[in-house]
């Protein structure tokens, strides 16, 4: 039986990347081929490094449609970028080097090469322009998806932010029933194509206790009305929930996913409760992309005691995933 490769872009080329990589590979058992796209000087000295002596094999791109791949093996499309010029002055070149990473796993993820994506740590204001909130913006724009999700993924509780990297001031101009409902279908479908299961899904309000001292309430004129058109869905989902009392054990034991208003909101307490133990699923994409649910973390890097257990998460869910 072929298995699909998982197709993995490093990101930024300092961070802890490939410290986290190198640790995953000595924890789990990996069955999928690993295809990384990024500077093979790069691997090289960052193997070197972390005493990483595992043979891969260096692909050519234009003939890969014809190599057979084999599991549990490391192969590396080449990217060229000169080690030398990883600086902030060299910001231009660094984007260079990523778009370039993107585009060929895009190409290959389009050819039918795999349906499996990891993209480790970007620094997203330096990478993206102001037409992209984040990384998921900018998967769905290329892939010509509007309606998509970041879904922080647990097994225990998972979290959806109906507005992602946008600023608080902003938050309230973007919530409406529409985007709500959508929302909530699109973690309904998800949950039932990937997991088989109908899930329990709870969505908090946007005031301090679901109240304002406003004449407009944004917890009964929006959101209450979403949940409502929801349900009419046959869909399981409650609220609004004040968030400050959401997460406590007996509240969030009875739900799949919390659906909360804006990123802080729910990523803040799924992080206190979980730490590493969470990655970042988007969905509404043709292919299951994940990722570590953390940044480059660039003042960590090459101390040697970065946590892996995001990375070894997003490995274990894509060997698993069909």
């Amino acid at each position: 039986m072929n298995i699909d490769p998982i197709i993995i872009v490093p990101g930024e080329p300092k961070s802890i990347f490939f410290e986290i990589f190198f640790k995953s590979l000595k924890k789990i058992r990996i069955v999928s081929p690993l295809i990384l796209i990024c500077s093979n000087n790069l691997f090289k000295g960052e193997a070197k490094k972390f005493n990483f002596k595992n043979k891969i094999e260096v692909l050519d791109r234009k003939y890969f449609k014809a190599k057979p791949l084999l599991r549990k093996k490391i192969y590396l499309i080449n990217v060229e970028l000169k080690t030398h010029k990883i600086s902030i002055k060299k910001r231009h070149l660094i984007n260079q080097y990523i778009k370039e990473c993107f585009k060929i796993s895009f190409e290959l993820i389009n050819n039918g090469c795999s349906k499996k994506f990891i993209n480790g740590p970007i620094i997203k204001e330096n990478f993206l322009s102001r037409k992209y909130l984040g990384i998921t913006e900018y998967l769905g724009h290329k892939f010509q998806v509007n309606k998509i999700g970041m879904l922080i993924f647990n097994e225990k509780l998972s979290v959806c932010p109906l507005t992602t990297h946008l600023p608080v001031s902003q938050v309230s101009k973007k919530i409406s029933v529409k985007s709500i409902v959508e929302k909530v279908l699109l973690i309904h479908d998800f949950y039932e194509k990937n997991f088989f299961l109908k899930p329990k899904i709870g969505v908090l309000g946007l005031n301090p206790h679901c109240e304002s001292k406003l004449k407009f309430n944004e917890d009964k004129e929006i959101i209450l009305k979403a949940i409502h058109h929801s349900k009419l869905k046959k869909i399981n989902v409650k609220g609004p929930f004040p968030a400050d009392t959401f997460f406590m054990k007996d509240n969030r034991n009875n739900y799949d996913v919390a659906l909360g208003m804006y990123h802080d909101q729910v990523l803040t307490p799924l992080k206190t409760l979980y730490e590493y133990d969470a990655i970042n699923i988007t969905m509404g994409l043709p292919f299951m992309r994940v990722t570590p649910d953390h940044g480059p973390n660039t003042k960590m890097v090459d101390k040697n005691i970065s946590n892996p257990n995001s990375l070894i998460k997003c490995l274990k869910f894509l060997n698993k995933s069909v």
